[in-house]
Order: structure tokens, then C-alpha cells, then sequence
């Protein structure tokens, strides 16, 4: 298990990185970096020995958190801005079908289950609606929240 970035190297974060209770002074859950901030690896080091965690400075927002590697790209590498992120709830903006067969109608909640970016196919996103888990371009979503503000006027 060797480390793909060392002490120095600029890396993205991929996911919006919250508190998990091990960020001293801030609440759990809170925003701590967020998805594309670029960062500086200060150190490299174990997690029950299977998992990378790399030390980073965000020096842009004056935190210094523990990252795995999976949650990060070399700072010079491709990026595209996701407008939802894994476990984020949506909702269907189009009634989704396959061969004329509506598997989901316009409105229905899900969860992205993956963010895929791919700079040919653009974002695309694994979402889990009820019965069935799809793979859907980023047009087809919209947040869940804009449905709620809705109901609420």
C-alpha cells in the first residue's frame, strides 16, 4: 500500500469533507472543506492499517483535516464541479424512462449512490430511487430542497 501523493503535493477534494466529531471547536456534521477546495499533503499515514489518510492543509480556508485518498486528485488533474454529491437526496426533474417503460416519475426522491466524472461524458450520477438504482446525466436531477420550498409557499 503506497501513497499516490507525499509531503508537498497540491490535491483536490473531491467530496465535501464535515466535522465526523474528531474537528475540535466546531459542531459534528459541520461543513469543514468543501468539494474542489485544493489543499497542500502535509503527512501520510495509516487508518486500522487498510486505509490511506493523508494530512491536509487548506490553506485558502485555514484548515488542516484528515483526508483518504480515495476522496482525492492531484490539484493539475481534471475537475468538474458536481451539483450533488454521494448521499445527497434529489428528486427526479423528468419522468425517467427505459424502452417507453417509466421506471421513475418526474418528482420522485432518490439518493446518489456516485458521483462518475468523466470529462468526455460529463457528470453522470448512480442514484438510488425506489426499486430501481440508475445511472442518469446531471440535467435529469434537481435538488430535493427547491421540491420542499415549493410545498411550503
Amino acid at each position: 500500500m503506497l501513497p499516490r501523493y507525499d509531503y508537498g503535493d497540491a490535491v483536490r477534494v473531491t467530496r465535501n469533507v464535515r466535522n465526523d466529531g474528531t474537528y475540535p471547536g466546531m459542531v459534528t456534521g459541520n461543513l469543514l472543506v468543501r468539494r474542489g477546495s485544493v489543499g497542500y499533503v502535509m503527512n501520510v499515514g495509516t487508518f486500522l492499517q487498510d486505509q490511506l489518510i493523508y494530512t491536509v492543509n487548506f490553506i485558502d480556508q485555514g484548515r488542516i483535516v484528515g483526508c483518504r485518498e480515495e476522496e482525492l486528485i492531484g490539484a493539475d488533474e481534471p475537475w468538474l464541479p458536481s451539483r450533488f454529491e454521494t448521499r445527497e437526496k434529489v428528486r427526479a426533474a423528468l419522468t425517467l424512462a427505459v424502452d417507453g417503460e417509466v421506471l421513475v416519475p418526474a418528482g420522485t426522491e432518490g439518493e446518489v449512490m456516485r458521483v462518475l466524472r468523466d470529462e468526455e461524458a460529463g457528470l453522470r450520477y448512480h442514484v438510488h430511487f425506489p426499486g430501481h438504482v440508475l445511472q442518469v446525466p446531471e440535467s435529469v436531477l434537481a435538488p430535493l430542497v427547491e421540491q420542499n420550498e415549493q410545498e411550503g409557499d
